[in-house]
């Protein structure tokens, strides 16, 4: 494939020269070039047919069981300002990744190809879309970023002889944790990655390039980059509603982007724009439209099935990568939680014998599937569209099992961003240590901002300050209180539509809430109850807004916003002062 832009064959040729590659491959993105990828690596061993006839055009990856996950701890932001990174960020100075970092990519490409994967980020019409470039010695990042991104041909073309493009260096270098960084560059949109072909740390298209880099670029530029799902509602009256949401791990994020209407909500269609990222940009009517900028998913496997997510469970069955899966006998994908029961005997993730009442798990528990977001049975049109879709609401959600109601709607644009400022998640299980500890998450984005979160949070409210601007109601649900035995009371996956459905009608203004210190929450029999198995007492537990709990609540607030010193925001303080007054 002819390249055309000077400006990124100098940058190929400098990283070339310093990485010594046995060969350069320029990636166009074809089907082709894809079936290469897959035969070299099924001749290598990286990869594993899985059984076509079942599964078409499906494939499982084993990673080094050392390298399955994000590393945090790993990864930093590499602003001149450590101020600029903010207290929830490891911070490296570019000189100190300069002298630290560079040399482990010397001559970290021997033996191996180098691949030079454009793409783009976003519909391929969208002015909103970006392109990045990602230099990778993986084959198996290759391809998993043709699933993911529009990569090849689009982007070059996208791209021209503009020097506007993030640029992604990446090597698996020699897998060593102690050798193992994921670098962002703010001020240069640079990614340096070494050390892991795991997907996160990986595929730079994904956390690396559309949430920290964009962020900032967002920021700069007056948009946003979010760690949101798009889903699409139409009413029974064929009215469209476009929702955008931010969850912590673990909260159902990708199960509401799938949602899958309850038969006693006859007349109502969802759709998925998006299951993970969302960049939201005004539109010329003042409103903010979402882009999906990724084409494919890369979705947790374990707990995936036709009970909990049968969208996503579609959506492995042809033309799926799977990484970390168990294998059967059959060469079918298996895991936990999975529709069939485990059999006698299968091949775990590490590659050995496994049987049932094993030790450790089959599947690891961060396995994962990419897929095309066309596999999907509710994928929406609109994920090609060129403007996105207009958002009416952004709904934040953590998993409390006695504070948060089961849904409120803020007061404001400034209220409904020191809402997703304070969300938090408490911890489930002894595993991620002591139960019912709550983790701050503002936006569902500590891990992916860029920058400063101080900055962030003043960034949303100069969203709210813009002239001519109709924003979205902002609101915050919690699927996940429990009652005095213990046990959830609402029912959640597609009951949650009920409050989706409400939120809608207070969009259309309608008279369905009451005022509580926290926000609005629900009138009691405004939420849909046919149905449904919910008692009065049920009821009034999920709505409840008890001041008591969120006095405690504020003096956590107040310990997490303390790291942000003269950086947190005039209007999140005078929120929180207002809370407090508004609890007494």
């Amino acid at each position: 494939m002819s390249i055309v832009n000077k400006k990124l064959e100098t940058w190929v040729k400098e990283l070339s020269d310093w990485t010594k590659p046995d060969a350069v491959h320029f990636c166009d993105g074809s089907q082709a070039e894809y079936d290469s990828l897959i035969s070299r690596m099924l001749e290598s061993g990286t990869l594993h047919r899985l059984n076509q006839d079942q599964f078409p055009g499906c494939y499982l990856h084993r990673s080094d069981p050392g390298d399955v996950a994000r590393v945090e701890h790993c990864t930093f932001i590499c602003s001149q300002k450590k101020e600029d990174a903010g207290p929830t960020n490891n911070w490296m100075s570019p000189d100190d990744a300069r002298a630290k970092v560079w040399p482990l990519f010397k001559d970290a490409m021997k033996g191996r190809t180098m691949y030079v994967v454009p793409y783009l980020m976003g519909p391929e019409a969208s002015p909103f879309s970006k392109v990045g470039v990602e230099i990778t010695d993986s084959p198996y990042v290759a391809a998993n970023m043709r699933i993911m991104t529009r990569m090849g041909k689009v982007a070059l073309d996208r791209l021209g002889d503009s020097d506007d493009f993030v640029r992604g260096t990446h090597s698996l270098g020699d897998l060593s944790p102690e050798r193992r960084f994921i670098l962002h560059f703010p001020e240069t949109r640079e990614i340096w990655s070494v050390g892991s072909g795991y997907g996160g740390n990986a595929l730079l298209g994904k956390k690396c390039h559309a949430l920290r880099i964009a962020s900032v670029q967002a920021r700069d530029e007056g948009w946003l980059a979010e760690h949101m799902l798009i889903l699409a509602i139409t009413t029974p009256a064929g009215e469209k509603y476009h929702i955008c949401a931010a969850f912590p791990s673990a909260c159902g994020k990708t199960n509401l982007a799938m949602l899958i209407p309850p038969a006693s909500m006859p007349g109502y269609k969802v759709e998925t724009v998006g299951d993970d990222i969302s960049w939201l940009n005004f539109g010329d009517d003042g409103r903010l439209y979402a882009i999906n900028p990724e084409n494919g998913f890369f979705g947790v496997v374990p707990g995936t099935s036709s009970k909990t997510n049968p969208n996503a469970l579609a959506s492995t069955k042809k033309n799926s990568i799977f990484t970390n899966v168990a294998e059967t006998p059959d060469h079918l994908p298996w895991w936990e939680g999975h529709d069939d029961p485990a059999p006698a005997t299968l091949t775990d993730w590490k590659g050995g014998e496994w049987h049932p009442g094993a030790d450790h798990p089959a599947a690891h528990p961060n396995s994962r599937f990419t897929a095309p977001i066309a596999n999907c049975p509710s994928a929406s049109k609109d994920v090609e569209s060129a403007k996105g879709v207009p958002i009416d609401a952004i709904v934040f959600g953590g998993r409390r099992a006695k504070l948060a109601p089961l849904v409120y709607e803020s007061f404001s644009w400034q209220h409904g961003t020191f809402v997703g400022a304070t969300m938090a998640s408490e911890t489930t299980a002894a595993a991620t240590g002591a139960v019912g500890v709550v983790r701050r998450d503002p936006m569902a984005m500590l891990p992916f901002c860029g920058y400063n979160m101080g900055d962030y949070w003043n960034h949303w409210l100069s969203i709210g300050d813009k002239p001519g601007a109709k924003l979205p109601k902002v609101f915050h649900v919690n699927w996940f209180k429990r009652g005095a035995d213990g046990k959830f009371i609402w029912p959640g996956f597609g009951d949650n539509l009920r409050v989706l459905d409400w939120m809608i009608r207070r969009v259309k203004g309608e008279d369905a809430a009451q005022e509580t210190p926290i926000g609005y929450v629900p009138k009691r029999g405004s939420i849909a109850e046919n149905g449904l198995n919910v008692s009065a007492e049920k009821w009034d537990e999920l709505l409840k807004v008890a001041a008591a709990d969120w006095r405690e609540e504020l003096s956590g607030i107040d310990e997490f916003f303390a790291k942000f010193g003269d950086k947190l925001p005039a209007g999140i303080r005078e929120e929180r002062d207002a809370l407090a007054k508004r609890l007494g």
